[in-house]
């Protein structure tokens, strides 16, 4: 069985979407070969709640350039998948509850 859901993505600008009243949203690094049904399989089963709706979006790679021992180094950051997940009703996900 693969892995769908990596880790959950917690900068500033997500926590501000998990804090809406609108809905609560999450936002997850997913494999890039995944589609939203495993998605929302892998969600449910792993925090067990239920997903409302999931958007999708991915991030293209970038060139990145860094100083070592005088000489530049060259290379590319790697592509990766974003799913925005919306919950049913009052459900939430608590991501520091093992800590």
């Amino acid at each position: 069985m693969k892995q769908i859901v990596f880790k959950p993505r917690l900068t500033e600008k997500t926590t501000r979407l998990g804090e809406k009243a609108t809905g609560k949203q999450y936002v997850f690094d997913v494999a890039l070969d995944s589609n939203k049904v495993e998605i929302k399989k892998a969600i449910e089963e792993q925090f067990t709640v239920q997903v409302q709706s999931i958007r999708t979006s991915i991030l293209p790679s970038k060139p990145k350039n860094r100083m070592q021992r005088g000489r530049y180094l060259t290379g590319r950051t790697s592509k990766v998948k974003k799913a925005y997940i919306t919950l049913v009703g009052d459900q939430a996900i608590d991501f520091y509850k093992n800590v």
